[in-house]
């Protein structure tokens, strides 16, 4: 069984009852939307990560404010032909960031294919990636130990 382990960092950028978010293919290729942001390149500090895929993937720079939380997710995936079972470990980081510069615009080429803001209402409406409801319940209930039931 192949191990891995991936690191990546998101932002919930909120202004004006809104929330930025970026859309993605889902593995049906099916598009749902999710955070903003993605994995750390080896060497990379997290927070220069997050600001690096805001910035490929909506076109806006940000100013990080703050950490919310770390979520540590473990899923096993299962062999495939010529691809051994995976036991995949991710930790993803949930900052909070306010936008200081740039424009909006779609990612070309990228893991992306539009970004655009929502309103907070909506998103439940939306077809989405759990990690945008983690995200925002991050950022609504601020838990000290950066952490929420998922239960």
């Amino acid at each position: 069984m192949r191990k891995t382990l991936r690191v990546a960092a998101y932002a919930i950028c909120v202004r004006d009852g809104q929330v930025l978010l970026a859309r993605s293919p889902a593995p049906d290729g099916t598009p749902e939307w999710v955070l903003p942001g993605g994995g750390m390149e080896h060497g990379e500090d997290p927070y220069d990560t997050v600001r690096r895929e805001v910035r490929e993937e909506t076109g806006y720079r940000i100013e990080v404010t703050g950490i919310l939380g770390v979520h540590s997710l473990h899923r096993t995936f299962p062999g495939r032909r010529f691809r051994p079972s995976t036991d995949h470990h991710g930790v993803r980081l949930v900052y909070e960031g306010t936008v200081v510069g740039g424009e909006l615009r779609h990612e070309i080429g990228g893991s992306t294919d539009m970004a655009a803001w929502h309103e907070l209402d909506a998103v439940p409406a939306l077809r989405r990636i759990g990690l945008v409801d983690l995200g925002l319940r991050l950022w609504r209930e601020r838990p000290a130990a950066g952490r929420v039931d998922l239960a």
